[in-house]
Protein backbone atom coordinates (compact mmCIF):
# COMPACT_ATOMS: atom_id res chain seq x y z
CA UNK A 1 0.00 0.00 0.00
CA UNK A 2 1.42 3.17 -1.09
CA UNK A 3 2.15 5.83 1.48
CA UNK A 4 -0.39 8.45 1.57
CA UNK A 5 0.54 11.91 2.23
CA UNK A 6 -1.13 13.14 5.32
CA UNK A 7 -2.99 16.32 5.10
CA UNK A 8 -3.13 18.59 8.02
CA UNK A 9 -6.50 18.61 9.66
CA UNK A 10 -8.59 21.64 9.09
CA UNK A 11 -7.79 24.40 11.46
CA UNK A 12 -4.43 22.91 12.39
CA UNK A 13 -1.70 25.33 13.32
CA UNK A 14 1.06 22.89 12.44
CA UNK A 15 3.05 24.09 9.47
CA UNK A 16 2.49 22.21 6.24
CA UNK A 17 6.15 21.24 5.94
CA UNK A 18 5.91 19.51 9.32
CA UNK A 19 2.61 17.84 8.59
CA UNK A 20 4.01 16.22 5.47
CA UNK A 21 6.73 14.40 7.41
CA UNK A 22 6.27 10.96 8.78
CA UNK A 23 4.95 10.71 12.24
CA UNK A 24 8.35 9.81 13.64
CA UNK A 25 9.76 12.94 12.20
CA UNK A 26 7.08 15.30 13.34
CA UNK A 27 8.63 18.07 15.45
CA UNK A 28 6.65 18.98 18.46
CA UNK A 29 5.78 22.65 18.49
CA UNK A 30 7.79 24.61 21.09
CA UNK A 31 6.04 25.38 24.29
CA UNK A 32 4.30 28.70 24.54
CA UNK A 33 6.57 31.63 25.52
CA UNK A 34 9.67 30.28 23.82
CA UNK A 35 11.28 32.82 21.52
CA UNK A 36 11.96 31.38 18.12
CA UNK A 37 13.14 34.56 16.42
CA UNK A 38 16.70 35.94 16.20
CA UNK A 39 18.81 35.41 19.32
CA UNK A 40 19.58 38.40 21.48
CA UNK A 41 23.10 39.80 21.36
CA UNK A 42 25.46 37.90 23.59
CA UNK A 43 26.27 39.45 26.92
CA UNK A 44 29.74 40.76 27.36
CA UNK A 45 32.08 38.51 29.18
CA UNK A 46 32.95 39.61 32.69
CA UNK A 47 36.03 41.76 32.87
CA UNK A 48 37.06 45.20 31.64
CA UNK A 49 34.37 47.13 29.82
CA UNK A 50 34.71 47.36 26.06
CA UNK A 51 34.07 51.05 26.38
CA UNK A 52 36.90 51.71 28.80
CA UNK A 53 38.23 55.19 28.14
CA UNK A 54 42.00 55.03 28.20
CA UNK A 55 43.60 57.40 30.68
CA UNK A 56 45.64 60.20 29.21
CA UNK A 57 49.30 59.58 29.68
CA UNK A 58 51.05 62.24 31.67
CA UNK A 59 53.55 64.09 29.55
CA UNK A 60 56.89 64.88 31.14
CA UNK A 61 57.19 68.56 32.14
CA UNK A 62 58.45 70.69 29.30
CA UNK A 63 62.04 71.81 29.68
CA UNK A 64 62.51 75.60 29.56
CA UNK A 65 63.74 76.63 26.18
CA UNK A 66 66.69 78.91 26.00
CA UNK A 67 65.68 82.19 24.47
CA UNK A 68 67.47 82.84 21.24
CA UNK A 69 68.38 86.40 20.55
CA UNK A 70 66.96 87.71 17.34
CA UNK A 71 69.21 89.07 14.67
CA UNK A 72 68.02 92.64 15.28
CA UNK A 73 68.78 92.38 18.99
CA UNK A 74 72.27 91.06 18.36
CA UNK A 75 72.98 93.93 15.97
CA UNK A 76 71.77 96.40 18.62
CA UNK A 77 74.09 94.95 21.27
CA UNK A 78 77.06 95.09 18.91
CA UNK A 79 76.30 98.72 18.01
CA UNK A 80 76.06 99.66 21.71
CA UNK A 81 79.43 98.05 22.44
CA UNK A 82 81.04 99.90 19.52
CA UNK A 83 79.57 103.18 20.81
CA UNK A 84 81.18 102.73 24.23
CA UNK A 85 84.50 101.85 22.63
CA UNK A 86 84.30 104.97 20.47
CA UNK A 87 83.54 107.22 23.44
CA UNK A 88 86.46 105.73 25.36
CA UNK A 89 88.88 106.32 22.48
CA UNK A 90 87.72 109.94 22.06
CA UNK A 91 88.11 110.58 25.79
CA UNK A 92 91.62 109.13 25.78
CA UNK A 93 92.59 111.32 22.82
CA UNK A 94 91.38 114.52 24.46
CA UNK A 95 93.11 113.57 27.70
CA UNK A 96 96.38 113.12 25.86
CA UNK A 97 95.92 116.52 24.20
CA UNK A 98 95.55 118.34 27.52
CA UNK A 99 98.76 116.84 28.93
CA UNK A 100 97.72 116.83 32.62
CA UNK A 101 97.21 113.81 34.83
CA UNK A 102 97.56 114.44 38.54
CA UNK A 103 96.64 110.85 39.34
CA UNK A 104 95.53 109.93 42.85
CA UNK A 105 96.50 111.31 46.24
CA UNK A 106 95.41 114.79 47.19
CA UNK A 107 93.95 115.62 43.80
CA UNK A 108 91.93 112.46 43.27
CA UNK A 109 91.12 110.80 39.95
CA UNK A 110 90.52 112.94 36.89
CA UNK A 111 87.45 112.64 34.73
CA UNK A 112 87.74 112.62 30.94
CA UNK A 113 87.25 116.00 29.21
CA UNK A 114 84.09 116.49 27.20
CA UNK A 115 83.57 117.97 23.76
CA UNK A 116 84.63 121.62 23.46
CA UNK A 117 81.50 123.73 23.59
CA UNK A 118 83.53 126.36 25.51
CA UNK A 119 86.88 128.12 25.05
CA UNK A 120 90.10 126.28 25.84
CA UNK A 121 93.49 128.01 26.08
CA UNK A 122 97.03 126.77 25.63
CA UNK A 123 99.27 126.49 28.71
CA UNK A 124 100.60 129.82 29.99
CA UNK A 125 101.61 130.82 33.50
CA UNK A 126 99.28 133.27 35.30
CA UNK A 127 100.72 136.64 36.27
CA UNK A 128 97.92 138.78 37.70
CA UNK A 129 94.46 138.29 39.24
CA UNK A 130 91.66 140.87 38.96
CA UNK A 131 88.26 140.61 40.66
CA UNK A 132 86.51 143.94 40.13
CA UNK A 133 83.45 143.18 42.32
CA UNK A 134 85.58 142.92 45.50
CA UNK A 135 88.35 145.31 44.47
CA UNK A 136 91.09 142.72 44.13
CA UNK A 137 94.05 143.34 41.82
CA UNK A 138 97.05 141.29 42.84
CA UNK A 139 100.18 139.72 41.36
CA UNK A 140 100.35 135.93 41.24
CA UNK A 141 103.30 133.87 42.44
CA UNK A 142 103.84 130.12 42.17
CA UNK A 143 103.29 127.75 45.09
CA UNK A 144 103.75 124.01 45.43
CA UNK A 145 102.95 121.41 48.05
CA UNK A 146 103.76 121.64 51.72
CA UNK A 147 105.51 118.85 53.64
CA UNK A 148 102.13 117.42 54.75
CA UNK A 149 100.94 117.17 51.13
CA UNK A 150 98.62 120.18 51.24
CA UNK A 151 98.92 123.21 48.98
CA UNK A 152 101.28 125.91 50.17
CA UNK A 153 100.16 129.50 50.62
CA UNK A 154 102.18 132.62 49.87
CA UNK A 155 104.57 133.64 52.67
CA UNK A 156 103.10 136.07 55.19
CA UNK A 157 105.42 138.84 54.02
CA UNK A 158 103.63 138.56 50.65
CA UNK A 159 100.12 138.09 52.03
CA UNK A 160 98.64 140.56 49.52
CA UNK A 161 99.67 138.33 46.61
CA UNK A 162 97.81 135.28 45.31
CA UNK A 163 99.48 131.89 44.85
CA UNK A 164 98.93 129.66 41.80
CA UNK A 165 99.46 125.93 42.45
CA UNK A 166 102.04 124.95 39.83
CA UNK A 167 101.19 121.23 40.05
CA UNK A 168 97.90 121.76 38.26
CA UNK A 169 96.62 123.31 35.02
CA UNK A 170 97.32 126.92 34.12
CA UNK A 171 94.16 129.09 34.05
CA UNK A 172 92.35 128.40 30.77
CA UNK A 173 93.48 124.81 30.28
CA UNK A 174 91.25 121.81 30.88
CA UNK A 175 90.81 121.21 34.59
CA UNK A 176 90.67 123.28 37.77
CA UNK A 177 93.44 125.88 38.05
CA UNK A 178 93.92 126.57 41.75
CA UNK A 179 94.77 130.00 43.18
CA UNK A 180 95.07 130.42 46.96
CA UNK A 181 95.52 133.41 49.23
CA UNK A 182 95.36 134.61 52.82
CA UNK A 183 92.18 136.06 54.31
CA UNK A 184 94.02 138.13 56.89
CA UNK A 185 97.03 138.35 59.15
CA UNK A 186 97.60 139.72 62.66
CA UNK A 187 98.14 143.12 61.14
CA UNK A 188 94.93 143.26 59.07
CA UNK A 189 93.04 141.93 56.05
CA UNK A 190 94.79 140.17 53.16
CA UNK A 191 94.18 139.61 49.44
CA UNK A 192 91.22 137.20 49.81
CA UNK A 193 89.59 138.81 52.84
CA UNK A 194 86.37 139.54 50.90
CA UNK A 195 86.33 136.34 48.83
CA UNK A 196 83.14 135.10 50.50
CA UNK A 197 81.22 138.09 49.15
CA UNK A 198 81.50 136.95 45.54
CA UNK A 199 78.22 136.10 43.79
CA UNK A 200 77.40 133.70 40.92
CA UNK A 201 77.70 135.42 37.56
CA UNK A 202 80.48 137.82 38.54
CA UNK A 203 83.72 137.91 36.56
CA UNK A 204 87.26 136.94 37.47
CA UNK A 205 90.15 137.81 35.13
CA UNK A 206 93.58 136.19 35.04
CA UNK A 207 96.33 137.83 32.98
CA UNK A 208 98.75 135.26 31.53
CA UNK A 209 102.37 135.28 30.38
CA UNK A 210 101.41 134.86 26.70
CA UNK A 211 99.61 138.23 26.73
CA UNK A 212 96.10 136.76 26.94
CA UNK A 213 93.51 137.31 29.68
CA UNK A 214 91.33 134.38 30.72
CA UNK A 215 87.85 135.44 31.80
CA UNK A 216 86.03 133.22 34.31
CA UNK A 217 82.46 133.41 35.59
CA UNK A 218 81.64 132.55 39.20
CA UNK A 219 79.42 129.45 39.51
CA UNK A 220 79.21 129.23 43.30
CA UNK A 221 80.87 130.29 46.55
CA UNK A 222 80.91 127.58 49.22
CA UNK A 223 82.37 126.95 52.67
CA UNK A 224 83.64 123.55 53.86
CA UNK A 225 85.04 122.18 57.08
CA UNK A 226 88.75 121.66 56.46
CA UNK A 227 88.42 118.01 57.47
CA UNK A 228 85.53 117.47 55.01
CA UNK A 229 86.76 119.24 51.91
CA UNK A 230 85.30 117.49 48.78
CA UNK A 231 88.70 116.76 47.25
CA UNK A 232 87.44 115.25 43.99
CA UNK A 233 85.08 118.13 43.30
CA UNK A 234 87.63 120.82 44.12
CA UNK A 235 90.74 119.32 42.51
CA UNK A 236 89.59 116.48 40.24
CA UNK A 237 87.03 117.92 37.80
CA UNK A 238 88.68 117.91 34.36
CA UNK A 239 85.44 118.22 32.37
CA UNK A 240 86.25 121.79 31.23
CA UNK A 241 88.60 124.74 31.94
CA UNK A 242 87.77 126.06 35.39
CA UNK A 243 89.17 128.04 38.29
CA UNK A 244 89.20 127.55 42.05
CA UNK A 245 89.94 130.41 44.44
CA UNK A 246 90.53 129.27 48.02
CA UNK A 247 91.11 130.92 51.38
CA UNK A 248 90.40 130.37 55.07
CA UNK A 249 87.08 131.11 56.77
CA UNK A 250 84.68 130.05 59.47
CA UNK A 251 85.60 130.13 63.17
CA UNK A 252 89.02 131.14 64.41
CA UNK A 253 90.38 128.16 66.39
CA UNK A 254 93.62 129.83 67.40
CA UNK A 255 97.17 128.55 67.58
CA UNK A 256 98.45 126.46 64.69
CA UNK A 257 94.92 125.41 63.69
CA UNK A 258 93.86 128.78 62.34
CA UNK A 259 90.35 128.95 60.89
CA UNK A 260 87.95 125.99 60.90
CA UNK A 261 86.82 126.19 57.26
CA UNK A 262 87.90 126.72 53.69
CA UNK A 263 86.04 129.18 51.46
CA UNK A 264 86.09 127.96 47.84
CA UNK A 265 85.00 129.88 44.74
CA UNK A 266 84.02 127.66 41.77
CA UNK A 267 84.29 129.42 38.38
CA UNK A 268 84.31 128.38 34.70
CA UNK A 269 86.16 129.82 31.70
CA UNK A 270 83.75 131.79 29.49
CA UNK A 271 85.97 134.03 27.38
CA UNK A 272 89.46 135.37 26.69
CA UNK A 273 90.98 138.47 25.16
CA UNK A 274 94.32 140.12 24.66
CA UNK A 275 95.67 142.03 27.63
Amino acid sequence: MADETRRPPAGSRVPEAVARKRPAQVITPPPPGVVTGPLPAPQAAPGRSSFRVPRQRRKPPAQPRRRRRGRGEMIGLIALALLFVGLFVVAMGVGAATGFNLGGGLFGEQSAPTARDFPVLDPSRPQRLDIPSIDVSAPILEVGRADDGSVEVPPLKRHNEAGWFDGGPTPGQFGPALIVGHADTRTGPSVFHELGRLKPGQDIEVARADGSVAVFEVNSVESFDKDRLPVQRVYGDYSRPSLRLMTCGGTWLGGDEGYSDNVVVFASLVDSHRG
